[in-house]
């Protein structure tokens, strides 16, 4: 089959997917139709409704957008079917039925911002920093009937430098993630969608290793917790930078709490008090740091509840007499 006769769905909500759909499109992929998440109510009142960023691109090509409330709906399932799809990509998307990723006579294949087997789930790429991973990747595969467990096609690495936090690793996977999907539907053109795939559970790992999961991140997920190691700390706080964003108790002199945000820090501070309680505050020439299980962290960026993110510095300018206060 030529490229130009290939009949192609997207399916996807977030900017991360866009990159892909818009590489498809540029380079003459036909994409017949897209199938994205409803219209979202945002605003004060919820009385208006925000379009995916998916759905935004594909208007602006005049592209067919499909919005379904439930992916089993009848007259949506008719409507898919419609389009005559050979192939369907997934990029960010929710889970679908049998019904619907084994319609086309190619199958589905999803782009996954992981080395699977590793990071199954919703966040994988939170997940791999916060773990202190020094490697992730993308990987594409054929959906089956459960999350993330389908026979894998291909797999590009990526560095997660130690400064690095998830915009910066987002950014680059996004890209890559681009790339690995043009890569395999154009090796399922050459073989006529018979592409060579490998079952998971055949995959060579290293021995002893262990498989991380990858789910959903919720605000309660982002409270960090400081009887742990200042490296713990360090990649929890990138990893979650800068959105939804880590967060602390801060608690002041008379006992009272507020949130703090806490959006980048820094190793080894030369703080000399080991008496301290973990969870003291302590400042010097401008710097914060807070005390962890085995050191001090130094905070770099914050945002008090109520306020705008700052440095350090402009904290304690609003701050009298800071080892007053403590987190937890």
């Amino acid at each position: 089959m030529k490229k130009e006769d290939l009949r192609i769905i997207f399916m996807g909500t977030p900017e991360f997917a866009v990159e892909t759909l818009q590489r498809l499109v540029e380079n003459g992929y036909p994409v017949v139709a897209v199938v994205t998440q409803p219209d979202k109510p945002v605003g004060r009142h919820q009385d208006t409704l925000q379009p995916s960023a998916v759905k935004k691109y594909a208007v602006s090509k005049n592209i067919p957008v499909l919005q379904p409330e439930k992916m089993k709906d009848p007259a949506f399932i008719e409507q898919l079917q419609s389009f005559h799809a050979d192939l369907q990509v997934v990029v960010a998307f929710r889970m679908l039925p049998e019904v619907v990723w084994a319609m086309p006579r190619w199958g589905t294949f999803n782009v996954h911002a992981a080395l699977l087997p590793q990071y199954r789930g919703a966040a994988p790429i939170n997940w791999a920093v916060i773990n202190g991973e020094t490697e992730t990747g993308v990987t594409t595969f054929f959906l089956d009937k459960d999350i993330d467990t389908g026979r894998i096609i291909k797999q590009e690495s990526f560095e997660i430098t130690d400064d690095a936090n998830v915009e910066t690793v987002y950014d680059g996977l996004m890209h890559l993630g681009a790339d690995i999907a043009i890569e395999t539907i154009d090796e399922l053109l050459a073989t006529d969608g018979k592409v060579p795939t490998i079952a998971q559970e055949d995959m060579l790992l290293p021995e002893g290793t262990v498989l991380r999961p990858a789910p959903k991140i919720f605000r309660e997920t982002c409270e960090i917790t400081w009887q742990q190691t200042a490296k713990k700390v360090y990649d929890f706080v990138r990893g979650l930078s800068p959105y939804p964003g880590a967060w602390t108790t801060l608690i002041g002199p008379d006992g009272k709490g507020t949130v703090l945000k806490i959006f980048r820090t820094a190793k080894g501070g030369d703080v000399q008090l080991s008496d301290a309680a973990i969870g003291s505050l302590f400042s010097k020439g401008g710097h914060l740091y807070v005390k962890t299980l085995d050191s001090w962290l130094e905070l770099v960026e914050l945002q008090l509840s109520g306020k705008k993110r700052m440095i350090a510095r402009d904290f304690l300018n609003g701050i009298r007499e800071i080892e007053q206060y403590k987190v937890k």
